[in-house]
């Protein structure tokens, strides 16, 4: 089992830089919009979907919607223009689905009773998380890249070294002063302990991280203490994100989004995270900082 979950994350690890470095924009929104049809796939079973067709009916007509989607903005996309006036309000949306989800997990079970029964609210759950994540991802990966093609990767990678290094420091303090629970009925692994464990480790990342790097690394001089608190704020909203998952599972009776990934679970088990830190931190890295 380990050495299936080791070779997996190798091979995911590969596949991902290779498409962040070397896939023109276009390509790469076709990639990611895949990735996002498979989460919808995934998310069809929290909704109730629980038969494969109707689960591949919700996977197609997410395919439809972003198919004609990359058609009709081809010209946006092959220029890079991912911050537009649409755009933008679908990271603001995606703001506010955060604010809600957090009093949905603080509640929860409570909660469910609002949305448990509804297909259409928890349909709509999807859409607020997925969508403005693959904006989100977009508008990163992409930023000011007829300047620099690589700006963006780097601005990309800041945030993955930031969520997963945030992980692992969440990790190692909940593992040695783990004692009173975060959210016992939504993920009962998880410790007050190493939730701040992580909130520390992410102040130290961004700290680090401007010390190390040039000024305009990310295309502009960034204040230390704006992008410091940005960063800690990104991995708090990346753990509600988790949490968010963890509870939609939980209310669905399903360990795993799905297997697709061996030793790994499913997608939304491996992007929980990233699809609420991407649009927070591409939100506050485009309109505030």
């Amino acid at each position: 089992m380990l050495k299936e979950r080791v070779l997996s994350a190798i091979v995911m690890i590969i596949v991902a830089l290779a498409a962040i470095f070397w896939l023109p924009p276009l390509a790469f929104t076709i990639a990611l919009s895949a990735l996002v049809v498979l989460g919808m796939w995934e998310w069809a079973q929290f909704a109730g979907f629980k038969s494969q067709m109707s689960r591949v009916v919700v996977a197609g007509a997410t395919t439809c919607i972003l198919l004609l989607l990359i058609v009709a903005n081809t010209d946006y996309i092959s220029a890079a223009r991912f911050i537009t006036d649409a755009n933008a309000i679908v990271l603001f949306i995606a703001c506010a689905w955060w604010v809600i989800a957090f009093g949905l997990v603080v509640t929860y079970p409570n909660s469910a009773k609002l949305w448990e029964k509804s297909v259409v609210a928890k349909l709509l759950f999807a859409l607020c998380t997925l969508f403005p994540f693959l904006i989100g991802l977009l508008a990163i990966r992409f930023n000011n890249y007829s300047v620099n093609a690589y700006q963006g990767t780097y601005l990309l990678l800041y945030v993955f070294l930031l969520v997963w290094g945030a992980d692992s420091g969440a990790y190692f303090f909940g593992r040695a002063l783990g004692k009173y629970k975060l959210a016992p009925r939504v993920s009962p692994g998880k410790s007050w302990e190493g939730a701040l464990g992580g909130l520390f480790t992410s102040g130290v990342i961004a700290f680090v991280f401007l010390q190390a790097t040039p000024d305009d690394v990310f295309g502009r001089a960034l204040e230390t203490v704006p992008f410091i608190v940005v960063s800690v704020a990104t991995v708090a909203i990346s753990v509600l994100g988790d949490l968010a998952e963890s509870m939609f599972k939980r209310q669905a009776g399903i360990k795993d989004s799905s297997n697709l990934i061996p030793g790994h679970g499913g997608i939304l088990d491996r992007v929980d995270s990233l699809t609420a830190a991407i649009p927070f931190f591409a939100t506050m890295f485009f309109f505030v900082l």
